[in-house]
C-alpha cells in the first residue's frame, strides 16, 4: 500500500483547499479529495508557468509577475505546505528541498526573464505530476 508523505487528518484536506483557493486556481475545490487537490495544484502550477512564458515573450511584465507569483505560491503554499516531513521522512524532505529550489528558480526567472529557468522548473515538476497521477485517487495518502 502506498503511503504518501502527507498528513492524514481531515484538516489537511482543508489546508489543501485553502492553499488552492489562495493561489486563485478555480475549480470544484470544495468537493475534491486530497489527491484531487494536489493534482489541481500541479495543473495550476503548469498553467501559471506557461502563462508566465507567454507574458515573458510578449514583454508583459505585470502579467509575467502575476503568473510567476502564482506558480511560486502553488509550490510554497500548496505543495510544500502540504508535506508532512515527520510522517513522510526522507521522501518528504527531498520534496521539500525540490520545491524550495523550484521556488528559487521561478523567482530568478522572473528577475532575469529567463525562459531556461522556466524550462528547468517544468522538467523538474513534470515527473512529480505524472507520478501523482499514476498512483490514482484511490491510493492511501496517509501512513
Amino acid at each position: 500500500m502506498f503511503s504518501a508523505p502527507f498528513a492524514s487528518t481531515a484538516s489537511r484536506a482543508t489546508q489543501f483547499a485553502g492553499a488552492y483557493q489562495q493561489v486563485a486556481v478555480h475549480t470544484g475545490v470544495e468537493d475534491a479529495s486530497p489527491h484531487q487537490l494536489v493534482a489541481l495544484l500541479f495543473d495550476g502550477f503548469f498553467a501559471a508557468v506557461h502563462r508566465a512564458r507567454g507574458a515573458m515573450r510578449g514583454a508583459d511584465i505585470p502579467a509575467k509577475g502575476r503568473a510567476l507569483s502564482q506558480a511560486v505560491s502553488i509550490v510554497n503554499e500548496g505543495l510544500k505546505a502540504a508535506l508532512d516531513v515527520k510522517a513522510g521522512g526522507k521522501l518528504a524532505e527531498d520534496l521539500s528541498a525540490l520545491y524550495a529550489y523550484v521556488g528559487l528558480r521561478l523567482t530568478q526567472a522572473n528577475l532575469r526573464n529567463d525562459e531556461a529557468a522556466l524550462d528547468e522548473c517544468l522538467r523538474l515538476m513534470k515527473p512529480l505530476q505524472e507520478a501523482w497521477a499514476a498512483i490514482g485517487p484511490g491510493a492511501k495518502t496517509h501512513p
